[in-house]
């Protein structure tokens, strides 16, 4: 089976290249493994370590190549990706990763089982530890702070909704087409959802494993929350039934409390202060589970700050995302 491997990449220079090491590291026979890279208008030298990587690489693989995305968007990029590759799968892969040695391979033998998607657990790690990311690597990993989508957890294997790091059979595209490109962040649930109406399975198999590296400031972090949670909003008015009812939990929050505290105003505190204990009992619990996780850091006392600023954050998110879907109705319908 010829494998075709697709990265996207907007400025990863400081990652990209132990991706690339992770690549070369294989187990499976590199003769049948077509490297994609594609280049989003990166504005560092992402472009140039793509092309030294083929320089040096070309005819160890099967093929490499190097494309751009003047889009941008990863939507577009995979796009590009689908339009090029000559693979009997395509496996889709994060710039921002890493991949042990036998990760081609076990989607390989998921794929020759008879399946025509699989993909696996995937763990968040952190670049140069230190007790401030750590933390926020806890924030990230904890199902109360992050999602309980089947790939943050190990399970045995089994079928699902979403995967992260995909890889999928050359017939799947080709019967359901390409990524919408009006999306942003929700490309991959929203296509995902297609592959299942078109009567495609997507396997879990723990034994795939993929790591994802967490973002390193708080900054980052609370704006990843936003934009995920803008275009969970967004995504409402194009393929609502592609998301599940955890996607929207933040947002129900955040209204609770703003409609509570509105009720508070006019002088009936108690639905307020029942809200604030409940999720103070929540925040308090997963903390406390948190701390027995790792070793204690003084920053890990941060934990029931940040999870109400990645709640919030997402809620907030989703409302405006849900506020301006006339406008990006309006938008795409001019775009044509």
């Amino acid at each position: 089976m010829i494998v075709t491997i697709g990265v996207i990449a907007y400025n990863e220079k400081n990652s990209l290249g132990s991706l690339l090491k992770d690549i070369c590291a294989q187990s499976y026979d590199h003769k049948k493994i077509e490297v994609i890279l594609v280049d989003s208008n990166s504005t560092d030298n992402t472009k140039k370590i793509m092309e030294t990587f083929k320089k040096n690489n070309d005819v160890d693989f099967y093929g490499v190549t190097v494309l751009s995305n003047p889009k941008r968007t990863q939507p577009c990029g995979w796009n590009v990706v689908l339009n090029n590759y000559h693979g009997d799968a395509v496996v889709r892969i994060d710039a921002h990763a890493s991949i042990p040695s036998d990760f081609i391979e076990k989607n390989v033998e998921t794929l020759s089982s008879g399946e025509y998607i699989c993909g696996g657990f995937r763990p968040n790690i952190i670049d140069k530890p230190t007790p401030w990311k750590e933390t926020l690597l806890l924030v990230e990993t904890s199902m109360f702070g992050s999602s309980i989508a089947p790939y943050r957890r190990q399970q045995g294997k089994t079928y699902v909704n979403s995967l992260f790091h995909g890889a999928y059979k050359r017939e799947v595209f080709d019967k359901i087409g390409f990524f919408n490109e009006d999306l942003t962040r929700t490309e991959d649930n929203e296509i995902h959802y297609r592959m299942q109406k078109a009567g495609f399975k997507l396997c879990f198999n723990p034994e795939i494993i993929s790591y994802q590296h967490t973002r390193n400031t708080l900054k980052g972090m609370i704006k990843q929350k936003y934009g995920n949670g803008k275009w969970i909003g967004l995504t409402l008015s194009v393929s609502p039934k592609c998301l599940s009812y955890y996607h929207f939990v933040p947002f129900l929050f955040v209204v609770s409390l703003i409609a509570c505290t509105v009720i508070a105003c006019l002088g009936y505190p108690l639905l307020l202060e029942i809200l604030l204990l409940l999720y103070s009992m929540f925040d308090f619990v997963n903390t406390v589970s948190c701390f027995t996780m790792r070793d204690i850091h003084i920053h890990y006392f941060l934990l029931p700050f940040l999870f109400p600023l990645m709640h919030l954050s997402y809620g907030f998110g989703t409302i405006i995302g849900i506020l301006k879907i006339p406008f990006w109705k309006k938008k795409l319908k001019k775009k044509g």
